[in-house]
């Protein structure tokens, strides 16, 4: 049963993001033109049966080469624990000309199928340009959020940290094309930047793609204590913590370096056993 589940998770990511979003536009798209077909029938309404299977065609290319414009945008602004609210109201306002250019481009594809068999579809006919747009839209947002999640979900498998190696305790790493093996005690502290996650040495900075989240649970009982919602630091390299005035902290490191901790963290960091050392 594990090994089914492993392999269809493989399967699944190896048809990419893309891939994925192009099954599942076919499969809706042959499911509610049949429905549409089997209330056409019912109805007995003066549509032939070529009109549902085109509305649906044409809605579904619209959305297949739309796909790759939402994987952008979640790639820019990937939904973060530490920056949800923003992302998500950026993402929001994206559905808007997401959907403009779905409506723009259904139309243009169903007006000329029916010019080219001497008809007139009157896509704006009913409802005038503003009222058929947010009928759309109410749907796109829902499409938009679907084939973002699965964009997200494909980007969030590649930025998950390696493995470790069994017996050896360094932490590796990608910087750019190198692999980069750090042990636990050269690193002072993570810090969010983005997309990445910087870690810093005494010597230098290695950039990293991933988020911070992901390198917490994988730092997990080597030392290394979440200090902030952007940053975490190797416990065996402060030198001395000091409150503000707000509640907040001030870390001292050994290599001379201040960073701010925050007040949501602080008891987190009081409760971490003296004797933890990453060194």
């Amino acid at each position: 049963m594990a090994n089914g589940g492993q392999n269809g998770t493989s399967g699944v990511a190896r048809l990419g993001p893309w891939g994925v979003v192009v099954l599942v536009a076919v499969a809706v798209a042959f499911v509610t033109a049949s429905s549409d077909l089997t209330e056409i029938r019912r109805s007995e309404a003066d549509i032939h049966w070529a009109e549902p299977v085109l509305w649906e065609v044409t809605s579904a290319l619209t959305i297949v080469a739309l796909a790759p414009l939402i994987g952008l945008a979640i790639r820019r602004w990937p939904p973060r624990e530490e920056n949800l609210l923003r992302t998500g109201a950026i993402h929001f306002g994206l559905t808007l000309p997401f959907s403009a250019l779905h409506v723009a481009a259904i139309f243009a594809l169903r007006e000329t199928a029916y010019w080219a068999v001497g008809a007139h579809y009157g896509f704006f006919d009913e409802d005038g340009v503003l009222g058929t747009f947010i009928y759309e839209w109410r749907k796109d947002v829902l499409i938009y959020a679907a084939i973002g999640a699965v964009y997200w979900w494909f980007q969030r498998r590649t930025e998950r940290p390696p493995a470790p190696q069994a017996g050896d305790a360094r932490i590796e790493i990608r910087d750019g094309a190198s692999a980069v093996f750090l042990a636990p005690a050269e690193l002072l502290l993570l810090e969010a930047a983005g997309n990445y996650v910087e870690f810093h040495t005494a010597g230098r900075t290695h950039l990293v793609r991933g988020t911070l989240a992901a390198w917490e649970a994988r730092l997990a009982g080597r030392g290394f204590v979440r200090v902030h919602r952007a940053r975490i630091v190797n416990r065996g390299r402060i030198a001395a913590v000091k409150p503000t005035p707000s509640g907040d902290i001030e870390i001292t490191l050994d290599s001379g370096r201040t960073v701010a901790g925050s007040r949501r963290y602080r008891a987190a960091l009081e409760a971490a056993p003296n004797e933890v050392s990453a060194r």
